[in-house]
């Protein structure tokens, strides 16, 4: 399959879009605005730099960079983009006005084009793997430089990306530099055809996250409110449908042990919490909900955390976490977040998403791999049973998050040293 074949099928699936984004708005509400950017007809004004960051996850590993990027060059405009509106709502969050923001369009040929024709970008960061095939051919064809930043490779993606050779080779010589977490990545980039001068090996800007005080300290004092200085909490942050009954199973087992216990379940996306809130009185616990600001008293079980932007601070005021996603064939979150908060943390056996960095946290004895509620209750239960190994494990999660910062100085050095020389040759 070559680019035209695939613009061809995409027009065809032109029907499924529009049903996939109509059941998306049943489920979320948030689904049902601004159709008009996801078809590329916004309305946008011409700006220098365009910024594509999906969802939530990379939205917020992006903010630092983009800052950063703004400084150096202030008379730059910029436009960022994502896909979802938990990822919209951090750029508008993070940047307000300063920047032009809209979803990303599909990738049909028509949708791009008129985006691109619209904002002029002369330089494109896209980040991770957020890779469209007529979205980088048409910025190429007017002249942008393509950035993929802070990118990751699974090497399940890399064999999807060898099975259409056609399709992928020549969308990925249209990118100028590629910006990688791990040298395995670049390795496989450089497998399927990616020049090799073009790669360099920066580590992760989720390494960078840095931990705001003030959040440290509203989750010190969100566990004094709950009475829960001394108590165990744990933390199922990202998880999905499909894992709600594994996470609720592990808890019953602790609250054998540890009856004081509070799991505080955070679900990936705010179109499931209601099922979750259900699924937990369904299976009989004592309910506390975030949005409702319920009080957490001494009998409450769960607590869900059924709000968005608070993850981080309710990894902060927990002791242990569990990272979604890797219960069921989804690939993972990242689990740097809870890391950071100097938390073990423990994923299913499905994290390629994140495999390099659950690598390094499980060698340093900082991260757990479980099966499935058995296993979790049991390596749960044996941290709080012995502080030893759960001071040991709470150190090294930290220690990894310490020793691999810097992404965000490396990736900002070869961005600018690329615009540099761009709008050198430009001048001439």
């Amino acid at each position: 399959m070559n680019r035209t074949i695939y613009s061809f099928f995409l027009y065809l699936l032109f029907p499924l879009v529009v049903m996939y984004l109509a059941f998306r708005a049943i489920k979320s509400p948030d689904y049902r605005r601004r159709w008009s950017e996801r078809f590329g007809f916004a309305k946008l004004k011409p700006t220098d730099v365009l910024v594509h960051s999906v969802s939530m996850g990379e939205t917020l590993a992006a903010i630092p960079l983009i800052r950063r990027l703004m400084a150096q060059y202030p008379q730059y405009t910029f436009t960022v983009t994502t896909t979802s509106p938990t990822g919209s709502a951090e750029v508008v969050k993070a940047f307000g006005d300063s920047v032009q923001h809209c979803y990303l369009p599909f990738d049909f040929a028509y949708a791009v084009k008129r985006f691109l024709r619209q904002i002029q970008p002369k330089h494109m960061i896209v980040m991770e793997t957020e890779l469209w095939p007529n979205l980088l051919y048409f910025a190429k064809k007017q002249g942008a430089s393509l950035i993929l930043a802070n990118a990751r490779l699974s090497q399940k993606s890399a064999a999807k990306y060898a099975s259409k050779p056609r399709l992928s080779a020549p969308m990925l010589m249209l990118l100028d530099v590629i910006l990688v977490q791990t040298q395995a990545e670049s390795e496989r980039f450089i497998a399927l055809g990616v020049q090799a001068q073009k790669i360099h090996v920066c580590g992760s800007l989720k390494f960078d996250l840095t931990i705001d005080p003030d959040k440290k300290q509203q989750a010190i004092e969100t566990r004094n409110q709950w009475q829960r200085t001394d108590k165990p909490i744990w933390v199922a942050g990202s998880i999905h449908p499909g894992e709600f009954d594994a996470i609720l199973a592990a808890h019953k087992q602790l609250l054998v042990s540890f009856p004081d216990a509070l799991l505080i379940m955070a679900p990936r996306h705010p179109e499931q919490f209601n099922l979750a809130a259900i699924t937990i009185t369904q299976a009989g616990f004592k309910l506390a909900r975030r949005s409702m600001n319920d009080d957490v008293s001494i009998d409450t079980q769960v607590l869900l955390g059924d709000t968005m932007g608070e993850l981080l601070m309710l990894y902060g005021a927990a002791d242990q976490a569990f990272v979604g996603g890797t219960l069921i064939e989804g690939g993972g979150h990242n689990p740097l977040e809870p890391a950071a908060m100097g938390l073990p943390v423990y994923v299913g056996p499905n994290h390629w998403n994140f495999a390099e960095i659950t690598e390094l946290l499980a060698n340093a004895g900082g991260l757990q791999c479980v099966a499935g509620a058995d296993d979790l209750a049991q390596v749960l239960a044996a941290k709080w049973n012995n502080d030893n190994q759960y001071q040991q494990a709470s150190t090294a999660a930290l220690a990894v998050v310490t020793q691999n910062r810097g992404a965000l100085a490396k990736q900002f050095s070869f961005i600018d040293s690329l615009w540099q020389s761009f709008n050198d040759l430009n001048r001439v």
